[in-house]
């Protein structure tokens, strides 16, 4: 969530709800934050600072019409706050919005500093190929702040793109060591190490990465595909199980041939992994914004 700057605001009021709303959102009461927040847009329908977190809390809410008009509102009233500047320019970017790269510029030019800004810009500029660029602002993101487990997971996207699949490895390792429990993160680092030959760690990675994504097919397929290849058959089974929980007519095509490929046995499961199924998802999640 956005942090609150009463110099954005225009009473102490609206500061004092603001706030309440940021703590509602840093609980994932997502639905109650946006009920303060739709009540004080009608008396301040145009400041910075309530718009982009309107912004924030209608895309976690996934209504990603409302979210995308309030980051373009909150950027047509020229906040001159950096975070403002980065939460705004990076929503903008989820909707491929060319106002994008100039605003996360500014912040990235303005306040250097900041470690989000030269990792949200890095991370847009990576998104549009820009690969040299977009590694030295990651790169100097994590001179800034060494910790933060999303420098890493996008310095590790930077290095895969840039055919530096150790560094890449070694950045996701570090960002899993920051972000345990991150299925999503320990899925990408599974595939990586499964791109990198190394099949049993990708699938015990995979495996456990899967069961923590329970309503991801995609993933329960995946997962089905290297347990089957080491085989470790009842969990292969276990994984098309899930997947079929959450099936949709677009998946089904994919769920048969995986139920196929499974039973014919780890041979036929490694070869259609390694070579179709993974590295077309390793690619794609890869690239998902953060």
């Amino acid at each position: 969530m956005v942090t609150v700057d009463d110099g954005g605001a225009d009473s102490s009021d609206l500061v004092n709800r603001l706030e309440q709303a940021s703590s509602l959102s840093d609980d994932g009461r997502w639905s109650e934050a946006a009920d303060i927040l739709l009540e004080e847009e009608a008396e301040h329908p145009r400041d910075a600072t309530l718009l982009c977190m309107l912004g924030v809390v209608a895309q976690e809410l996934g209504a990603d019409g409302r979210a995308y008009d309030y980051f373009k509102r909150c950027i047509a009233e020229q906040p001159a706050d950096p975070l403002l500047l980065v939460t705004a320019g990076n929503g903008l970017a989820h909707y491929d919005d060319p106002e994008a790269e100039s605003t996360l510029r500014l912040a990235a030019v303005t306040t250097p500093e900041l470690m989000l800004a030269r990792l949200y810009y890095g991370s847009y500029l990576l998104r549009e190929g820009l690969l040299e660029q977009a590694t030295a602002e990651l790169e100097a993101a994590r001179e800034l702040d060494d910790v933060d487990s999303r420098v890493h997971r996008e310095l590790a996207t930077a290095y895969y793109l840039a055919g530096r699949r150790p560094e890449s490895i070694v950045h996701l390792e570090r960002a899993l060591e920051r972000s345990e429990e991150d299925p999503d993160l320990r899925l990408l680092y599974g595939l990586v190490l499964l791109e990198d030959g190394q099949m049993s760690e990708a699938a015990e990675e995979i495996h456990r990465a899967s069961a923590d994504l329970p309503m991801d097919t995609e993933a329960s397929l995946l997962s089905a595909l290297a347990c089957s290849a080491e085989d470790w058959t009842d969990e292969a089974w276990l994984a098309i199980a899930r997947a079929e929980d959450g099936i949709t007519s677009e998946l089904l095509p994919a769920l048969q041939e995986v139920e196929e490929l499974v039973e014919a046995g780890s041979a036929a499961s490694t070869t259609f992994l390694r070579e179709q199924f993974a590295p077309s998802m390793l690619r794609e999640r890869m690239l998902l914004r953060p």
